[in-house]
């Protein structure tokens, strides 16, 4: 190993520096940097690395490793002022990553990292990463232009001012099971809860907080704006205005909040934190739809705290059944309200079915449930309009089960208006 301090007027041209609070923390990437490229590497702490980067010396580097562990997240900033300037000079940037959390390293690649290894280094690792580095980038013809959710411009943010003049109603959809059709319950009851009055709709706001696998954005055809990042990010800062600019207006009529563009933690954001969201949300619309993760969080308290009603979607199946025996216990546990549970049972069997309506009265009665929504198969249609990004009501009007969202829509419209005139 070389020490940049300490270089000879007339050495081979170091290519590559090591950039650490302390290299000899990690030992396997001193090995791994003199294999692959002998004497012309060097060692710098992350301040030596800042001024080192604007020297002459350093227009030979190709690039530089920032090994980074658990106890440098205190100390992102200066790091991230490394990655900056390197990306500022041309000098690729590989990750070395031992115990750091899910956030700070998706902060630090955000930044630039072209790529990331974990420490210690798998075997090969950082020779793979090295030639993918130094592989020359294939020319490609411009794709044809096609329309994408993740390069069209922004749908506009809502246009009124946030007044703080409503008390929203509640209604997380949480999927029991993968493949449930949590999202497009969630995305095709919203459109059918703004369009419901023609006269006087009601203002719906829908948020997808899957910050991994939302598609609300995709059933709606519309971008994933990176307003969405800084609000999980920066939650404290936010106020109702800062918040209705990161939301988009699908069709003038109904506010989106998408998942954000990237793929997050869940834990990205804390209770204490999405719950004043949520709370500027109710404070500004009548309806404010939540489309859940299938995974139950640490923030998951706060949504089903604030709930009216909590919808619960499952399938005549054993792994949805088993899935609520445990959501149930896990909520029970915490003394959390069980009771705002509302049971809807996709892909429910038809009238005539006898069998199968047989077998969800068992369902219901061995999980001491009642199942108060049943949905019937959509079929084609149903992915379709998904694949469109339209709702049901634009694209099938008479399929089934946009019948039978209209009439849940029509119904939880109803159920509100009345319990307004009776606290008027």
């Amino acid at each position: 190993m070389t020490s940049v301090a300490t270089l000879q007027p007339d050495p081979a041209p170091i290519l590559a520096c090591t950039v650490s609070r302390d290299v000899q923390n990690f030992e396997i990437l001193i090995d791994d940097m003199e294999a692959e490229l002998g004497e012309a590497w060097g060692d710098l702490s992350f301040d030596d690395a800042a001024v080192f980067l604007d020297q002459p010396d350093a227009a030979t580097l190709e690039f530089i490793a920032v090994a980074v562990d658990g106890t440098d997240e205190g100390d992102l900033s200066r790091i991230a002022e490394v990655i900056r300037s390197a990306k500022l000079h041309a000098v690729k940037v590989i990750l070395v990553a031992s115990d750091l959390s899910p956030m700070a390293l998706h902060q630090l690649m955000r930044l630039g990292a072209d790529d990331f290894v974990p420490y210690p280094l798998p075997k090969g690792a950082l020779h793979e990463v090295i030639e993918r580095l130094r592989a020359p980038e294939p020319e490609q013809a411009p794709p044809p232009p096609t329309p994408s959710a993740l390069d069209a411009s922004p749908a506009p943010a809502p246009s009124f001012k946030p007044k703080g003049d409503r008390q929203g109603v509640l209604l997380p959809v949480h999927g029991m099971a993968g493949g449930t059709g949590a999202s497009t319950f969630a995305a095709n009851l919203a459109w059918e809860l703004a369009t419901v009055d023609k006269a006087h709709p009601p203002r719906v706001c829908l948020m997808d907080l899957d910050f991994q696998y939302g598609s609300i954005a995709t059933y709606l055809d519309l971008p994933r704006k990176e307003a969405i990042f800084e609000v999980l990010t920066d939650p404290g800062s936010q106020d109702s205005g800062s918040l209705l600019k990161s939301m988009q207006t699908f069709n003038e009529k109904l506010y989106v909040f998408t998942a954000p563009a990237d793929m997050l933690p869940l834990d990205i954001i804390s209770g204490e934190d999405l719950g004043r969201l949520i709370d500027m949300m109710l404070a500004n619309f009548d309806f404010v739809i939540i489309d859940m993760p299938s995974t139950v969080v640490q923030w998951t308290e706060a949504v089903l705290t604030r709930a009216h009603v909590y919808f619960a979607l499952a399938e005549l199946d054993l792994r949805s059944a088993q899935n609520i025996l445990r959501f149930l216990r896990a909520l029970k546990a915490e003394a959390l309200p069980f009771e705002k549970l509302r049971y809807v049972l996709n892909r429910a069997p038809r009238f005539t079915d006898l069998s199968a309506k047989a077998r969800v009265k068992r369902m219901a009665e061995s999980l001491d449930i009642a199942i108060e929504v049943q949905l019937p198969d959509g079929g084609a249609q149903v992915t379709q309009a998904n694949d469109h990004g339209l709702p049901l009501a634009d694209s099938a009007a008479k399929n089934p089960l946009r019948k039978e969202l209209q009439k849940l829509a029509k119904s939880l419209f109803d159920l509100n208006k009345a319990a307004e005139a009776g606290k008027a």
